[in-house]
């Protein structure tokens, strides 16, 4: 793989990443509920849910299932349904004062890990993640070479333009919050959070 390569690509998924996305939300309620620490927590279990994708690009495991129409429809369904879940969470949780309470019937089964949990499994369960690694990183490949440690290089590069930006806007909700720091601005913005969470995951069930 050449250099230019690593850079084409670098510029290709820069603007993917800078969409808002479920990360992207998942980072302002996070910090707006909970602190900095928060945010970084999921801006890492972001970067982490990529490298599963990539993981699963290189051994032929994505392209199995994005191949697949029924398999296809059981990883969007999951991902919906679990962020139509957190986006309700949220909205919850505004209305309790912003703070989850202790005991909580049901909580899904990474819910101990927070934030991180939270970031991994929204790109593990999203489609969308998966098909940068078919329809994009594919391109930027030297079929004459071995294929993985290519994979691993770009998903390396990817992770890091993910992780910047996410820490970056981290930094910017967390100086906003100090300065705007009031409960009726928290349950505003978590309600909107967790509305757009909702929104995000009906999209990624019904997504074709």
């Amino acid at each position: 793989m050449q250099w230019h390569q690593v850079l084409g690509f670098a510029a290709a998924v820069t603007p993917l990443t800078m969409i808002p996305g479920t990360s992207f939300t998942l980072v302002t309620q996070q910090v707006i509920a909970g602190s900095r620490s928060d945010g970084v927590l999921v801006s890492f279990g972001s970067g982490c849910g990529l490298l599963v994708h990539a993981t699963l690009a290189a051994v032929g495991l994505s392209a199995l299932v994005m191949s697949s129409a029924q398999a296809l429809t059981v990883v969007k369904l999951l991902g919906g349904i679990y962020l139509i879940w957190l986006g309700v969470t949220t909205w919850r949780s505004a209305r309790r004062g912003i703070e989850v309470p202790q005991r909580v019937r049901w909580r899904s089964p990474w819910a101990r890990l927070g934030g991180f949990g939270q970031g991994l499994w929204s790109n593990v369960l999203n489609p969308k993640a998966a098909s940068v690694y078919l329809t994009l990183v594919p391109q930027f490949l030297t079929s004459s070479r071995p294929l993985a440690p290519q994979i691993a290089t770009l998903a390396v590069v990817h992770v890091a333009i993910v992780l910047v930006w996410l820490l970056f806007w981290t930094s910017v909700v967390a100086a906003a919050r100090t300065m705007i720091d009031t409960p009726r601005f928290r349950r505003g913005m978590s309600r909107l959070a967790g509305a757009v969470l909702v929104g995000l995951g009906v999209r990624t069930a019904t997504a074709r």
